[in-house]
């Protein structure tokens, strides 16, 4: 760069995540953090031992680009074992850094300059990113409190000649909601004889509730041949820092993720990849855990904010939790997080910040269920003292 030339950035309009913000925020002031989505209960003791052993064995250099042959495998295994179609663990597959790279790879992979993405508001904000480094341009359509639900009809409307990309998440984080049958064959529909990829951020596909099973567009019969599928062993081992993820996507999709794939991260953790396929081995069901593990955390942050104040609507997937609070402030959600964090002690995410014209009246807040039950109690506890002092 000669000398004083201003340095022009590519996105410079993005700054800190909001969840680094509030967590810096929750550490500043000794506030119970139930904003950032990352447990802070310890890993299964046989999961810690199998990496001891992964090391022990030799795992300790570069695994392959495309993920462990071993891992692969297991993984295939686990999905058919789950509902889901036979998957090629050669040519369909892609062990990713946590299931972000996969969405970037994907969208680096997918989408050109000029090229437009749809993602649906609030969205998590790794998506508009990316796309705007690929040169696309991103856009946004908002899913409507209180329930969330597609609009297909906008849709329709917002797609053009220069879609390229359709992002949607499922379940849905941060709006906690489940995208049903109905929503995947209108999707379809409305993707039938168009050069569109769609690409299905599903990490929470295991963490649904009140007997829900999952829909992905890897089992869509349209689909499946046109999509990516994006997991995260983060979040159904409980292990969000080993950053261990992967991409299931039909063989010509997965070649161009695998192009980017190779010159972003290369390849994944060795010891780290051996040590989940140790662990699936010998537990081939600890999935089947994950969703009465966090419904009963659901459920007890719902008892212990009863009479709070807060509008807890029930959430259907994820391990997010959403609280209305207009009952107890009239403020912007911002407002109102900065608030809980400086007079209750608590930290929560705001829900604005996922959206790119966020609702004037937007008055809701989103609670981390994957904490210990101290913990959740610890926060509804200090929710409710706040309120009782606002009310006095």
């Amino acid at each position: 760069m000669s000398q004083g030339r201003e340095f022009r950035s590519k996105l410079p309009d993005v700054g800190t995540t909001i969840f680094t913000v509030m967590s810096r925020r929750a550490m500043e002031q000794g506030a119970v953090n139930v904003g950032q989505g990352f447990p802070d209960y310890p890993i299964d003791p046989d999961l810690s031992a199998c990496v001891a052993e992964a090391v022990t064995a030799g795992f300790n250099q570069y695994a392959p680009m495309e993920g462990s042959v071993g891992l692969r495998a297991a993984i295939a295994r686990k999905i058919v074992a789950a509902g889901g179609r036979a998957v090629d663990p050669e040519t369909e597959l892609t062990v990713s850094c946590g299931g972000t790279e996969s969405i970037y790879s994907a969208i680096q992979a997918v989408v050109g300059p000029g090229e437009e993405a749809i993602v649906f508001d609030p969205a998590y904000d790794a998506y508009d990113p990316a796309i705007r480094l690929a040169g696309g341009r991103c856009i946004h359509i908002p899913l409507q409190a209180p329930h969330f639900r597609y609009d297909w009809d906008r849709v329709r409307a917002a797609m053009s000649g220069r879609t390229r990309l359709i992002i949607i998440n499922n379940p849905h984080n941060p709006a906690c909601t489940v995208a049903t049958a109905a929503d995947l064959d209108q999707l379809a529909e409305l993707t039938r004889g168009r050069d569109i990829v769609v690409l299905a951020d599903e990490v929470y596909e295991h963490v649904q509730y009140d007997g829900r099973v999952h829909q992905s567009v890897m089992n869509h019969p349209e689909l499946g041949g046109r999509s990516y599928a994006v997991y995260s062993f983060g979040k159904t081992l409980h292990i969000t820092g080993w950053r261990v993820g992967y991409c299931v996507a039909p063989a010509t999709l997965t070649r161009e993720l695998r192009k980017v794939h190779q010159f972003n991260t290369f390849s994944i953790a060795a010891p780290l990849q051996e040590a989940i396929r140790l662990y699936l081995e010998r537990h081939p069901h600890a999935w089947k855990k994950v969703a009465a593990y966090f419904s009963a955390k659901r459920e007890l942050l719902h008892a212990r904010l009863e009479g709070s104040g807060l509008v807890l609507p029930p959430a259907q997937g994820s391990y997010f939790q959403l609280a209305q609070y207009a009952a107890i402030a009239d403020c912007d959600d911002v407002q109102f997080t900065e608030r809980l964090i400086n007079e209750a002690g608590v930290a929560v995410i705001p829900l604005s910040p996922f959206y790119r014209e966020p609702p004037a009246d937007m008055r809701i807040v989103r609670l981390c269920l994957a904490k210990r039950d101290e913990t959740l109690i610890e926060a509804a506890r200090r929710i409710q003292e706040y309120v009782n002092r606002r009310n006095r």
